[in-house]
């Protein structure tokens, strides 16, 4: 991992939603966050740093279809296996430079009012060059929402991914546990636990069908009001 680069900016600092690992369901919190904000009136947007497994992969024209609007969300670089950008952009044989991708993002973050940068699986994911996941979440200084599942096995890995954003000095507002049905004791008993271990607030999100936007509004239905607003409101 590499340490901050150098960057003064009026822009507000970005939301980052990262998470404990691939198909957690970053995608659809990044959605309903973004919808969310829109509608409350904040002209948000998100971004995605680098999409792989492009096509059909897409999460931000997911984004934009469940906001309505296809400037809602943008995507910096595409990439067509579906890897870590790093190891896909070697196997594609393709250029791809984390100092692009930064400014890229910056540039997109001094956009909008309010900016979700939708992170790619985990945070330790090889990004470009020596540089991860986390490294962008730190450069663009972002705050961070921890993604994760609701089942067994989500205590220690978010509890590491929490860690990690803490020993990098950046600020978690809240942890997700997506696709909760408290069907197991685990499940049931997760949230609470994962609340004592972490020190920060815990909201479920059960599962969910439908196009994109009714997908969101069923996050965005599922999410407290505390939550939201706390999202809503970071700005330093």
């Amino acid at each position: 991992m590499a340490g901050h680069s150098e960057h003064s900016s009026n822009a507000t600092p970005p939301v980052a939603v990262v998470g404990t690992g691939t198909g957690v369901g970053k995608t659809v919190l990044t959605a309903a966050l973004t919808r969310y904000a829109r509608e409350a009136g904040i002209n948000a947007r998100a971004i995605k740093p680098a999409q792989t497994g492009h096509p059909p992969d897409d999460d931000a024209a997911f984004v934009a279809e469940a906001c309505g609007d296809s400037d809602a969300a943008t995507c910096s670089r595409y990439l067509e296996p579906a890897l870590a950008p790093r190891v896909a952009a070697e196997v594609a044989d393709e250029q791809l430079s984390y100092e692009a991708i930064l400014t890229a993002c910056r540039a997109e973050c001094e956009r909008p009012e309010r900016a979700f940068v939708e992170g790619i699986g985990g945070l330790r994911v090889p990004l470009a060059g020596d540089h991860e996941v986390i490294d962008l979440v730190s450069d663009l200084e972002a705050s961070a929402v921890v993604v994760t599942r609701s089942g067994l096995g989500t205590l220690n890995h978010t509890a590491l991914t929490v860690d990690a954003l803490e020993h990098r000095g950046i600020d978690v507002v809240g942890i997700v546990c997506n696709e909760y049905t408290g069907e197991t004791l685990a499940e049931r008993t997760n949230p609470d636990e994962l609340e004592r271990m972490t020190g920060y607030f815990v909201e479920t999100v059960a599962p969910l069908e439908g196009d994109p936007e009714t997908l969101a509004d069923g996050v965005i239905e599922a999410l407290s009001s505390d939550f939201l607003a706390r999202v809503a409101s970071v700005s330093d």
